[in-house]
């Protein structure tokens, strides 16, 4: 017999699988918005300001959601600028792969905690 997921770690999972589906679909989107100059810059520029914004935090939480936010604002950026985009693009590609498959194992993993519930 299945032992019971403790709430708390169920919340995890959860948490987890929308954030990673969620940046996973965000990085994906700005990877598109990197292809058109003016746009990829202007959104990068943006995303780099807010990830900066999330690393003051106090929260360990969110300055762990800060690092991931610049970074992803920072490849968006490289990726318009003509020496760097070839690395920025198959680093973007990596991150996405990345978190969306983060996200689908956490997604899996609640799942199927939620089944030991009943």
């Amino acid at each position: 017999m299945n032992e019971m997921v403790p709430t708390r770690t169920l919340a995890k999972q959860g948490v987890s699988a929308v954030g990673g589906l969620a940046g996973g679909l965000g990085l994906w989107i700005l990877s598109g918005l990197s292809n058109i100059p003016v746009i990829g810059l202007v959104a990068g520029g943006i995303v780099t300001v807010v990830g900066l914004g999330a690393l003051s935090s106090r929260e360990s939480a969110d300055k762990k959601a800060g690092m991931v936010i610049t970074g992803a604002g920072a490849l968006t950026v490289l990726s318009n600028i003509g020496i760097f985009a070839g690395l920025a693009s198959g680093l973007m590609g990596f991150a996405i792969i990345g978190l969306l498959g983060m996200g689908a194992w956490n997604a899996w993993k609640f799942i199927k905690g939620l089944k030991t519930r009943g």
